[in-house]
């Protein structure tokens, strides 16, 4: 059966399903960020301890990610990917009802075990059941989805929590979040090129370590821990900056400011057009450029400045973002959702380790360091792709048969 291709009935089905799929997975996510104040207010913690409320669930995720990558090859992708979808919006229902902190934490981190179902086995689907041609469109709105999800979940909660408390600000968003399952189960076609492979732990596992015997897989999935740690460390402390002399915002103006990630919902749209246009390998070298650039800008003292660097790193990274998962997916021969699950893996390991690393070197060396820090994980990605240029380059010269 011929894969789904751009333009069709069947891929506008598909790449609807997953802007759904994206968008309820960091809606649920981050929908706590912003009500992290009123929770130490709440029940009387720590602005340190409220801020498990998000890293209990990152934590789950990221670690859950790499068992439902494993199951999905046995079990199939629909099928997970709906039911933990549906597990995680009703959890995030409940948590608003929870009587403590500690029972909220709790429910946070089942939360982010059943978030993981979903980007764990989303790229593996897409990389089999869409024509290559067309997966960096599919992927970019895929991801553009999650964009969307980002900006809702924070903005959403965060006026919600405001006028209602927390308890509707995350009642709220859960079932929102079931609406959007639902879309996404109604309207996701069937896989018709998953294979499944037998329920044997020892191959399964040698399905993974082949991947990090990969040279141009690890470049890649290093690639995603110094995104996704790129885009932390910026957008955690941009806000401490701007909250001090001389721009003294207010902590609702510069909560707003997560508003400049739709950016990112357009750049990704983009990617399949920039990818017909200039290849893989440019598209990616040049968007990390750019969003190194980006962040350059935020070195400049004046706050619209500042405020446009954030724009163009937010381009440059969802569209980097894009193209990288989608070449896991192309690069990936077998065990496509184990693959996936790595490099998402350390994407948001890469999250976890900038917090407390860019907290450190926010303290001793302010902005400068901070965005020291950024630049020096996007460069980091730069050499990687690379480095992955060069070797993917050399793997198809070799497989080009010699002619007399």
């Amino acid at each position: 059966m011929p894969k789904i291709r751009r333009g069709t009935t069947t891929f506008t089905k598909t790449a609807a399903a997953f802007f759904a799929a994206g968008f309820n997975t960091f809606a649920i996510l981050y929908c706590v960020q912003p009500l992290m104040p009123e929770l130490s207010a709440a029940f009387d913690v720590s602005p340190a301890a409220a801020s498990w409320a998000l890293s209990g669930t990152t934590i789950a995720l990221a670690a859950a990610m790499l068992v439902f990558g494993t199951i999905s090859e046995v079990y199939g992708r629909k099928r997970l990917m709906v039911i933990t979808m549906f597990a995680a919006s009703i959890l995030c229902f409940l948590t608003a009802f929870m009587p403590g902190y500690t029972e909220i934490v709790a429910m946070r981190t089942l939360t982010g075990v059943a978030l993981a179902g979903l980007p764990a086995v989303a790229m593996a689907y897409l990389g089999e059941e869409i024509e290559p041609g067309s997966l960096g469109a599919a992927m970019g709105l895929y991801i553009s989805g999650n964009a969307a999800g980002a900006v809702f979940g924070r903005v959403f909660s965060g006026v919600t929590g405001g006028m209602f408390g927390w308890e509707t600000a995350i009642a709220g968003t859960g079932l929102i979040s079931i609406a959007a399952a639902v879309l996404f189960w109604k309207s996701l076609p069937e896989s018709q090129h998953f294979k499944a492979k037998q329920a044997d732990p020892a191959a399964l596992g040698k399905g993974m370590l082949y991947h990090l015997q990969q040279p141009a897989m690890i470049c890649l999935f290093l690639m995603g821990f110094m995104l996704l740690g790129s885009n932390t460390a910026l957008f955690t402390f941009i806000g401490y900056e701007l909250m001090q002399e001389p721009y003294s915002m207010s902590q609702t103006l510069v909560g707003w400011l997560f508003l400049i990630m739709i950016v990112g919902m357009f750049s990704s749209v983009l990617t399949g057009r920039l990818l017909d246009r200039f290849g893989r390998q440019q598209v990616l070298i040049g968007n990390l450029l750019l969003a190194a650039g980006g962040t350059a800008l935020t070195l400049v003292p004046d706050a619209v400045v500042k405020i446009i660097g954030i724009g163009v790193f937010t381009f440059g990274f969802f569209i980097s973002h894009s193209v990288a998962s989608g070449w896991v997916s192309q690069l990936a021969a077998t065990n496509k959702s184990q693959a996936s699950s790595i490099y998402l893996f350390l994407y948001y390991g890469g999250s976890t380790a900038a917090g407390p690393l860019g907290g450190l070197i926010w303290s001793g060396g302010g902005w400068p360091g901070l965005a020291g820090l950024t630049l020096a994980f996007l460069l980091t990605a730069v050499l990687l792709a690379l480095l992955l240029v060069r070797l993917t380059s050399v793997k198809e010269k070799v497989r080009v048969p010699s002619r007399a």
